[in-house]
């Protein structure tokens, strides 16, 4: 994976099969309430990935509305492809979008706008295409320290492969921070931006598996090889196992932050 979350089609496919129902899943629900999606909309979602949100999304506007799916990824499009075919997929960059002034009834974005290289930019463009009277919708993950099994897993990293390895982890969590997270989006022109914290949890069915995505399907992806993995698994499995069950299966605390606003008519 690079600095600005892309990774390769393989990673692409690991992500979709294993880290939409451990991480992202449960969270497309709350990011279309959150910009108040109803039948007839159109929808544009930023760093779309493998079209989770966009197909929530799809369901939320039916009938007679429509969504558009955007990322930068090739990988991420082409899986979201097979998925659902019908749905409009564009490559493109979040900072540029492709669209006229005012084009949609709402933006969403869910867990992408971490990785972007010029945020601000983004955002711009989000409030840009958006329609006066329409609503944007973005969720972040929250703060690191309030995500106990990856601060545990940052730390770790950092002990075995050093803090550079380690700090593509810590990425996801950057804009953890509620006033924070609101000041950005004023800043890039959102007015009135709401940002709530909403609980979540990670679950994943054993340490290994949890290693397996960030490392082959995450921030992590071709960045270690197989016998550094196989070292993270180990070293993982030992000072990681307090969030482990009985069965051997992981869960933890893993909340996000969810802005939302109104563009001004």
């Amino acid at each position: 994976m690079t600095d600005d979350g892309q990774v390769s089609g393989n990673a692409a496919e690991v992500y979709d099969e294993f880290f939409l129902p451990a991480l992202f899943s449960t969270w497309p629900p709350r990011v279309t309430r959150a910009a108040a999606l109803a039948p007839g909309m159109r929808v544009l979602d930023v760093a779309c990935g493998t079209g989770v949100l966009t197909l929530e999304a799809a369901r939320a506007v039916t009938p007679g509305g429509t969504v558009v799916g955007i990322d930068l990824n090739p990988g991420m499009l082409a899986v979201a492809r097979r998925k659902a075919p019908g749905i409009d997929w564009r490559e493109a960059p979040a900072e540029n979008l492709p669209f006229a002034a005012e084009e949609f009834d709402a933006v969403v974005s869910q867990f992408g706008l971490m990785f972007f290289e010029r945020r601000e930019d983004a955002v711009r463009e989000m409030w840009r295409v958006l329609r006066p009277g329409g609503r944007l919708a973005i969720a972040v993950w929250d703060a690191l320290e309030r995500t106990p099994g990856y601060a545990g897993i940052t730390s770790l990293l950092a002990r075995l492969f050093g803090d550079a390895t380690a700090d593509l982890l810590r990425t996801p969590y950057a804009l953890g921070d509620e006033r924070g997270f609101a000041a950005a989006l004023a800043k890039a022109g959102v007015v009135g931006p709401r940002v709530r914290r909403i609980g979540g949890e990670a679950r994943f069915p054993s340490i290994r598996a949890w290693m397996n995505c960030d490392v082959r399907g995450w921030t992590l992806a071709n960045v270690l090889d197989d016998a550094q993995f196989e070292h993270l698994v180990a070293e993982a499995e030992k000072e990681l196992a307090r969030f482990t069950g009985a069965d051997g299966s992981v869960r933890f605390d893993h909340p996000a932050l969810v802005a939302s606003a109104t563009k001004p008519r």
